[in-house]
């Protein structure tokens, strides 16, 4: 199966050209899904008909679905909730209040990745395209597996065993005194099978043989300084992005005044947008006179992104991270375009490197021939961070 993420700043066209995308793929004969797990949901608008939580047939090989967190919610943390409405009942709080507080906040974003890995799995489909959450909310999810591992190995694993073995001998004292259950078997494995799941899609979204990611863009200032941060993290969590679309540029055949001014600063925020992607393609699409809600309007969309191309090609082979072995020492390279070397952190314990830019911190658990080398120095080149282990 072929992933393609779709991500930009809320409110550049991420949808629409999902849309349009997901047309070419069922054209050339894919079975395509586009999934919308935005919450702010406007799938069904692009294609101008209803979708909800399942698969609905848009046209032949298309089909579109918009993630219902609440239903992916109970089917994965159904035994989860429901214990902690216990715990909170018992508490002192009504019904809809415990029920409401039980639903940890973020939940149902993270939903929207085990809905994705899912149907990675079923194989239902050729192509999978992800009509994202906006890029600060996508990037948020991608660290969980790593941040979700750090606590799953160190605390919960252990947690899990001792609750499991002490539950018989404490459970008579417990419940009469505290007014609820200990958590039984399926409420602790509940957890850490969701962090499995997790985990295993990591390396679906790691494989740039599989997934990649567009980056969604406007020539405006500051949509393109989020998209550059958006590249730069998503290398950090070594997530492949492959192409950038420049959405909504004004056409030479406008010839008001009215958008004179305009059309001057588009002209350099465009040379940026390629100047600062590069060696990304760029591919930039007009703004059109309508709005691109339907099938007729999204088609002109796909001509101008795809004309005869295949879109699930992978348009530019990005290598986000790589280890070298040199003479004396070792190098451990991760490409961050675009971030100067005074706002990273780095910091080693143990096995596992610790590497922070901004409130984006990944934790890289070291190969072998690294966990036991100190780090001797580290520079910026050529986008890389260049991390030195002296052998």
């Amino acid at each position: 199966m072929r992933v393609i993420l779709m991500t930009g700043k809320g409110g550049v066209g991420k949808t629409s050209v999902a849309a349009a995308t997901g047309l070419r793929c069922a054209e050339l004969g894919y079975k395509t899904l586009v999934l919308s797990t935005d919450p702010a949901h406007s799938l069904a608008d692009s294609f101008d008909i209803e979708l909800g939580h399942d698969p609905i047939e848009v046209k032949p090989n298309l089909w579109g679905a918009e993630l219902d967190a609440l239903r992916e919610l109970e089917g994965n943390w159904g035994a989860v909730k429901r214990y902690i409405t216990e715990v909170l009942q018992a508490r002192g709080l009504d019904g809809v209040q415990a029920e409401e507080l039980a639903i940890l906040p973020g939940m149902d974003e993270i939903f929207g990745l085990v809905r994705m890995k899912r149907h990675y799995d079923e194989g239902t489909y050729d192509v999978l395209i992800i009509d994202s959450a906006p890029t600060g909310t996508a990037l948020r999810l991608l660290s969980l597996p790593e941040v979700g591992g750090w606590y799953m190995r160190r605390f919960y694993k252990p947690l899990q065993g001792m609750s499991v073995a002490l539950r018989p001998l404490v459970e008579p004292i417990w419940r009469p005194l505290v007014g609820f259950s200990l958590p039984d078997k399926e409420v602790m494995d509940a957890p850490y099978e969701f962090y499995e799941q997790i985990e295993a899609l990591e390396k679906v979204l790691t494989d740039n043989t599989v997934t990649s990611v567009r980056l969604v863009t406007n020539p405006e200032r500051m949509v393109i300084k989020e998209s550059l941060r958006a590249h730069a993290y998503l290398s950090l969590y070594n997530v492949a992005t492959d192409m950038v679309v420049a959405n909504r540029i004004i056409p030479d055949s406008v010839s008001d005044p009215f958008f004179d001014q305009w059309k001057e600063s588009q002209k350099i925020y465009k040379k940026e947008i390629h100047d600062n992607f590069m060696p990304l393609p760029v591919k930039e699409v007009p703004l059109y006179t309508e709005e691109l809600c339907g099938l007729e309007a999204l088609e002109r969309l796909k001509n101008t992104l795809y004309g005869d191309e295949d879109p699930t090609q992978v348009y530019y082979k990005e290598d986000t991270m790589r280890m070298l072995k040199q003479d004396d020492h070792y190098s451990l390279e991760l490409y961050l375009p675009g971030i100067p070397k005074e706002q990273i952190q780095l910091n080693k314990t143990g096995d596992e490197l610790n590497v922070r830019i901004g409130n984006h911190r990944r934790n890289l658990v070291l190969p072998q021939a690294l966990a036991a080398l100190q780090p001797s120095g580290a520079k910026i080149e050529d986008d890389y961070l260049k991390i030195k282990f002296a052998a």
